[in-house]
Formats: C-alpha cells, sequence, structure tokens
C-alpha cells in the first residue's frame, strides 16, 4: 500500500488548523492535529494579527507530528488573502502585522485614485476595489510615513511571511500576491507602475513563483524545535479561496463556485481575465489560480453576519449553536425581510443584530427580533445575494453554467444550501468541506509527482469525499421573493 502523509496549515480569519493529508492508493484522507484561535489585537485605535503567536502554534503542530514519528512528504501553508508582514534586513519582524478590518484604510481608495485613476487601476489589476486591498493598505503607511515601512527589507505577504519563518527563504507566491491589486492581470507579475506610485520594490516581495513551487527546507532553527527533518516547505496556492478553488470535484468546465464561510467568494474559472467596463462596475474581481487559471469572483459577505450575531449573543450558548440557530431558522417564516449582505454598515458593527435590524427598519420592512428571525433573514438574504451575482456570472461565462459547488464551511448548512437551489434554480453540490485543507495537500501532492494536471486532482478528490446534491424547489415563489430582495436592496 502506498501512503503518502502532506502537512496542510490552514489559517482563516478567525482559527487556524494543522491538518495531516494522508494519500492512500489515490484516496484522501484527513486528519486534524491541532487547532488555534487567530485573534485580531485592538490597540490604540488599531487592529493587528498576533503573528509570532500563530507561528508558535504552527510549531506546536508540527511538533505533534514528529511526536507521532511522520516524516510528512512537504508542507504547505495557506491564508486569507490581502495582509502582509514587514521584515528588516536580518529577518526581524518589524512589528504585527495590520488586520483587514483596520480602520486605517477608510478612504484610501479615493486617496490613491489622485495618483492612478479607478479605471487604470482596475483595467492593469483586474481586481475588486476594496478599501483593504494591500495597494491601499501600503500607500497608506506610506502616507502615514510609516517607520515600519520605511525599515522594510521584505514585504510577505501572510503564507510567505510564515514560509519564511520556517525556511528563511522570502518568496511571493502568485494567488496570494494577486489579491494585492498589484499585479498586472495579464502579464502575471507585479505592475511597475503601481510598485513606483507606493514607493517599493519589486525586490522587497522575494521570488516570484507559481502554486506548487518548492520554498525551501525547514530551518535547523525549526527541525530542533519541532523534531522534525529538513521537510520541503511547498509554495501552495497560498491565498485560502485558490487552494479551495482547486479541490472543487467536478470534470466539467461549466459551473460556477461558491466557496462558503466567513467569507463567499462565488465565481467561474477562466483561461484569461475578464477586464471589462461591466466587470468593473459590478466590482468583480480576477484572482490567481492553479495550473494558469484565473478566478473571476466577488466577494460577498457570509456567515460573518451570523458569526458576529452569535458573538452578541455567547458562542458558548447551546441554543447559539450552529446547528441549533439553522434548526430554529427553518421553523421561522421566510421572506419578512431582506439586507443586502454587503452593505457597508455590516462591515464591522459594533452590534450585528442591531445593525440589521436597523436596516431593516429604515427600508420600511418588518423588523426581526429573535435569535430566529434574525438567522431567516441572514439565511434568506444571502440566498438572494448568491442570485443576484450567479445571473451576473451567466453573463461573463458565455456558456451555460450548468451548477454550483458549495465547497468549504458553509457547505454543511443544508439550509442556506436548500435556499440558494431554488433562489438559483439549479442544482447545488456541497463539499467538500474540507476544501481549503485538500486543495492546499492536492497541490502539494501534485508538486511530488503524484497528480499529473488539475482534472487527476479533481478526480481524486470526488472519489474521496460525500458529495450532497440539492434539486431547486419552489422556484416560482423564489423569483418572485427575488424581485421584491431587489427592491429592497436598492437603495
Amino acid at each position: 500500500m502506498n501512503t503518502k502523509n502532506f502537512v496542510a496549515i490552514d489559517l482563516g480569519a478567525t482559527s487556524g488548523r494543522t491538518i495531516l493529508g494522508i494519500i492512500r492508493n489515490d484516496s484522501i484522507e484527513l486528519r486534524e492535529i491541532n487547532r488555534f484561535p487567530n485573534k485580531i489585537i485592538e490597540a490604540n485605535g488599531h487592529f493587528y494579527w498576533d503573528f509570532l503567536n500563530l507561528y508558535q502554534s504552527i510549531l506546536e503542530g508540527l511538533k505533534l507530528i514528529s511526536e507521532e514519528g511522520i516524516e510528512p512528504v512537504s508542507i504547505g501553508i495557506d491564508t486569507w488573502g490581502v495582509d502582509f508582514a514587514c521584515f528588516d534586513q536580518y529577518g526581524e519582524l518589524l512589528g504585527n502585522p495590520y488586520s483587514y478590518r483596520d480602520p486605517h484604510t477608510t478612504g484610501a481608495p479615493e486617496r490613491f485614485f489622485t495618483k492612478m485613476s479607478r479605471e487604470k487601476l482596475y483595467a492593469s489589476t483586474g481586481i475588486q476595489i476594496m478599501n483593504f486591498n494591500s495597494v491601499f493598505q501600503l500607500d497608506t503607511l506610506r502616507e502615514n510615513d510609516s517607520t515600519v515601512l520605511k525599515q522594510a527589507d521584505k514585504i510577505l505577504f501572510m503564507p510567505d511571511a510564515l514560509s519564511y519563518m520556517l525556511t528563511g527563504n522570502a518568496v511571493t507566491e502568485y494567488t496570494i500576491a494577486s489579491t494585492a491589486q498589484m499585479l498586472d492581470a495579464r502579464t502575471r507579475n507585479f505592475d511597475p507602475e503601481i510598485l513606483r506610485l507606493l514607493g517599493v520594490k519589486a525586490g522587497q516581495f522575494g521570488k516570484f513563483v507559481m502554486p506548487g513551487t518548492v520554498v525551501g527546507n525547514l530551518s535547523d532553527s525549526v527541525q530542533r524545535q519541532t523534531g522534525l527533518g529538513a521537510v520541503p516547505v511547498i509554495a501552495v496556492a497560498g491565498h485560502d479561496t485558490a487552494s479551495a478553488v482547486a479541490s472543487v470535484p467536478t470534470q466539467s468546465h461549466r459551473f460556477a463556485y461558491l466557496s462558503s464561510g466567513t467569507w463567499s467568494l462565488m465565481g467561474i474559472e477562466t483561461l484569461e481575465p475578464i477586464l471589462t467596463e461591466k466587470s468593473s462596475s459590478l466590482n468583480f474581481t480576477n484572482e490567481g489560480g492553479i495550473e494558469g487559471t484565473i478566478r473571476f469572483l466577488k466577494n460577498i459577505c457570509g456567515m460573518w453576519l451570523l458569526e458576529k450575531s452569535r458573538t452578541e449573543w455567547g458562542v458558548n450558548a447551546e441554543d447559539n449553536s450552529y446547528p441549533q440557530l439553522i434548526a430554529d431558522a427553518r421553523q421561522s417564516a421566510g421572506f419578512v425581510s431582506f439586507i443586502n449582505p454587503d452593505d457597508p454598515v455590516f462591515a464591522n458593527p459594533t452590534s450585528m443584530v442591531k445593525a440589521i435590524q436597523d436596516y431593516c427598519e429604515a427600508s420600511g420592512q418588518e423588523v426581526p427580533r429573535t435569535k430566529a428571525e434574525i438567522a431567516r433573514c441572514i439565511f434568506d438574504s444571502l440566498a438572494m445575494r448568491y442570485r443576484q451575482v450567479f445571473d451576473y456570472l451567466k453573463d461573463f461565462a458565455g456558456y451555460p453554467v450548468e451548477q454550483l459547488h458549495v465547497i468549504g464551511g458553509g457547505s454543511k448548512n443544508s439550509l442556506l444550501n436548500q435556499f440558494t437551489a431554488n433562489a438559483l434554480g439549479v442544482n447545488v453540490v456541497a463539499g467538500p468541506t474540507e476544501a481549503t485543507a485538500i486543495g492546499n495537500i492536492v497541490i502539494q501532492a501534485k508538486s511530488a509527482g503524484l497528480y499529473t494536471s488539475i482534472d487527476a486532482m479533481r478526480e481524486s478528490i470526488s472519489n474521496s469525499v460525500d458529495l450532497k446534491t440539492y434539486v431547486p424547489e419552489d422556484t416560482a415563489l423564489w423569483n418572485e421573493q427575488y424581485q421584491l430582495y431587489l427592491k429592497v436592496t436598492s437603495r
């Protein structure tokens, strides 16, 4: 029996995991080694990531693997996008990195557009304009005369920064860099004019590499601390969504995907960027994928709405668990009130519950009061927003989009998956839940020669995970309510 072990370090915006991926005779198994919080620290009005704590948690996971006597083939790291860490010429970390939720980039796009127009920036990068994109973070640091930026010898996106800590080798991986809004979408490398305007140099970002590239082996220090040998670290698709999309279990190319978690990202896979006036006006993004693909997608606020509400209600209370809230929402009346999940008021409100209630009151709707009513409002609204974005994607695709693949943690939400099928009018295939980790692992496995193509990777995944298909129901009713959603959210 041919068995190979791979380690996926999967870091989300709220927690991280070390996952052991076992590939045995073309079957993929996962085992969680450790899970740890990824907390945003508020200090002096700013929001930071606890970078060294994240790094220590990664070392602990690797140590646990070593203690089991496992020598993995390789290690790969994926994280959320846009954020970065700065290091000086001696490799020392220059403070904790800012979180994308930090308010210092409020108004940053407008400031940058005085140097380069919005139209020109999009025509080059093809990236959705969001105030926390790396280009605006860096421009804000420059405008604020940041000491950290002035001292930075290396500017590394989060997965690359952690790979640097593990190996001592600095790289910039394509998919994570593509989220920065600093790459030319056609050349798939840094745009020299953008770098000039930011006052940074391409060399500060390390060697530019594609997914599947070996960054280097674990350093002597990391080997000593973990007990592992000189295990290679692979630059996988460092952006977690890129790794997740790599795991979509299909052989068809006529699909849309929904990476469903704290954020929802809905898109299609293309070979070339879509850089049109329409894609710009609708704020679609062209992010890097594996094997030369482009992830043409739109960011949608996802389960953040419910996660933030649960924080207010008390996440440890039994009646506030996700299964219970989903069950309660199922029993609650539908189509009572709608919100636009992507309205700026829901970005990071002091009270998510109050923000939802205020939105409904201001738009002349019945105000949800109970937990079940609020959860139902969120699920109804998300499904309708998915329909809106899906309709746009069908126009851009130029071919019939036959089904939607829901991947990630949201694939377990049976109620939202059914609502999504109802709203879109196409079959929704849910799974894998651990999409990001699986994608991370199969990219490593391809680098090790276990797979020859993306199709072979996806076929192996299809044979290894349980999938559930949701068939549209009550489509006439959902079509009718969708028109109401559009009217309510057009403010």
